[in-house]
């Protein structure tokens, strides 16, 4: 992977606008109830396949991040401890209404509370299971500064699948991401996360074209797996402005391929691999969704 800046997309990450019935309706439910998608905080290049088909990721906490990682398009700054309580009735209410059979469950960082947000982040999951039962639920999780104990409250809610993304390669963490977040911790969660509760599956992300080499997003892939992660998304990083870090590279389609079949020879359940593939991705979602049925049902007979 070479360290070509490249600012004109090619062709392969073309993708049309928003459109669609069901997008439509997402975007005004999303609406009338005061919520935050990261769908269109950060700019996902994918917001009209995923709402399209009844897909959306919901970000609890508001809209302000206290971290300021300079990928994100999210909005930095300090809430300074403000939170709307009423906020995990109202998207598990919105869930109730929506035809779905997955969502996925995303916040801003939230340093400005003692634990994170994790506390909020359970009781949405719970208001969601009391009721949907049957409706699985993704979280993806900010670090909570390393602390496992706020990364228990989450997935004793009750999560199917939690998600912690460690976005690059360990050389790249301090170019990256926010001083407060590191590579170390990112594993420290993931390892503690799926030793909490038999069946949890566990997820991460990296982001590809930011100066990395092959051989380094093929260790963070082996440090992944050591860490017993079960599913891994690899995606293009796209400059959401100017202010944020160049592209350094497009990674071709192919190289994703070959990624993909190296993270499935290291053992990941599933991989999902391409220029527009992100952390919450709706192929990879339905995948997830059909094997923990599976097993549900297994377990059961």
């Amino acid at each position: 992977m070479g360290v070509m800046l490249a600012e004109r997309k090619p062709e392969w990450l073309r993708v049309r606008p928003p459109a669609g019935e069901n997008y439509g309706r997402l975007k005004s439910l999303v609406r009338s109830l005061d919520l935050h998608t990261v769908c269109e905080e950060a700019h996902c290049p994918n917001v009209w396949e995923c709402w399209g088909g009844g897909t959306a990721t919901i970000m609890l906490m508001g809209d302000t991040c206290t971290r300021g990682c300079h990928f994100c398009a999210v909005k930095s700054g300090n809430p300074h401890g403000a939170l709307d309580l009423d906020e995990p009735t109202k998207v598990a209410i919105a869930l109730a209404e929506m035809d779905l059979t997955y969502v996925v469950l995303t916040s801003v960082d939230r340093d400005d509370l003692p634990d994170g947000g994790a506390a909020h982040f359970a009781k949405t999951v719970r208001e969601i299971k009391a009721r949907r039962p049957d409706l699985l639920v993704e979280a993806l999780i900010p670090d909570f500064q390393g602390d496992l104990e706020a990364v228990r409250s989450v997935v004793d809610a009750g999560v199917d699948v939690l998600d912690h993304n460690v976005e690059t390669v360990e050389r790249l963490q301090s170019v990256v991401r926010d001083r407060r977040a590191n590579y170390a911790q990112s594993l420290h969660v993931l390892r503690g996360a799926k030793g909490m509760r038999d069946g949890l599956f566990t997820k991460s992300s990296i982001m590809l074209g930011l100066g990395e080499t092959r051989e380094e997003v093929l260790e963070t892939m082996g440090d992944l797996r050591a860490a017993n992660v079960d599913i891994l998304t690899l995606g293009q990083y796209l400059r959401p402005s100017d202010w944020h870090l160049p592209v350094q590279e497009y990674v071709p389609p192919e190289a994703f391929d070959r990624f993909r079949e190296a993270g499935e020879a290291m053992g990941f359940i599933y991989v999902a691999a391409g220029p527009l593939v992100r952390s919450s991705y709706r192929a990879g979602e339905f995948f997830m969704e059909k094997v923990i049925r599976e097993r549900r049902r297994d377990s059961r007979g």
